[in-house]
């Protein structure tokens, strides 16, 4: 029997795209094989939550499912609204029988052709069976991955766990932001008739960074300086992702003053600027030297 995409996920069928992006993303992560490297059971739980969330995650499957079309694998469930004159749906007589197609359109579309195709190639003088269609393609699977800040600003190859418990490793590109996807030529499902497989869809989510703010392709981030090193001027040390870099701070420096590290930020082609801004921290508040001076008696 076909899964319920929503029983799996735990979510009623009113629950917003938000809830549900929730819902699977929990799950995902509790059961992740990462986490369970020889636990079959809760392999095979997060086999089904990423299926459920290549139906329910993706608009025009859910759309589907929803209005009967598809089951909860993904196949075509026969006529929608039942047979012309017969009760609902499937074929008069018949117990909903499924069809395998490519993901839509006529239910009988597929490499085991349309049975009331001889009778009606008699009524109409037709010459019999259409042409088989070919081997169709796997159905694609959709995952939700985590990425580090870094890796997203400076690109990266990571070996990620899918689904099944296979290792791939990925190459994440530079510049990559949340709610993009990653392909994976032919990791998806195998066909069911010999032709290719499917594609993984990796929707990529990227942790925030407690260091920087990204801004288009450019960085932001703030840099406390002493109070010394703003009048003095001097040199400070600046943390980038790609490694440490000394700053340059001229003398006469205040608070909020903004200075450009360039070909610092996003590695794209045309690498983008990472910009810090200077706060002006005490070394010692209750100095007593500091007081004097302030008060005009240094």
């Amino acid at each position: 029997m076909a899964l319920d995409p929503y029983s799996v996920l735990g979510v009623p069928r009113t629950a917003s795209e938000a809830e549900i992006k929730k819902a699977y993303r929990n799950k995902a992560k509790a059961l992740h094989p990462d986490l369970h490297p020889d636990d079959n059971a809760k392999m095979e739980e997060f086999k089904r939550v990423s299926q459920a969330w290549d139906i329910l995650g993706d608009k025009e499957k859910k759309a589907k499912f929803d209005r009967g079309e598809i089951d909860g694998d993904g196949n075509p469930a026969g006529f929608a609204g039942g047979y012309p004159g017969g009760g609902g749906g499937g074929f008069p007589g018949g117990g909903g029988a499924r069809w395998q197609t490519r993901g839509g359109g006529n239910p009988f579309d597929g490499a085991q052709g349309d049975p009331f195709e001889d009778i009606l190639g008699g009524m109409f003088g037709g010459g019999g069976r259409r042409r088989n269609p070919g081997p169709q393609k796997g159905r694609d699977i959709r995952y939700r991955v985590e990425i580090s800040f870094e890796d997203a600003v400076a690109g990266a190859r990571r070996r990620m766990t899918m689904a099944d418990g296979t290792a791939l490793d990925v190459n994440i590109p530079a510049g990559i932001d949340s709610g993009q996807t990653l392909r994976l030529k032919s990791q998806g499902q195998p066909s069911p008739n010999g032709g290719a497989p499917g594609d993984a869809l990796l929707e990529v989510e990227v942790r925030p960074s407690n260091v920087w703010e990204r801004d288009g392709k450019d960085l932001r981030m703030s840099v406390p300086i002493s109070l010394k090193t703003a009048i003095l001027g001097g040199s400070v040390e600046v943390k980038t992702p790609s490694g440490p870099v000394t700053l340059k701070v001229p003398a006469g420096s205040n608070t909020d003053a903004t200075l450009r590290l360039r070909g610092k930020g996003v590695q794209t082609s045309t690498p983008g600027n990472l910009y810090a801004k200077l706060k002006i921290m005490l070394d010692d508040p209750a100095d007593p030297g500091l007081r004097k001076w302030a008060e005009g008696k240094a």
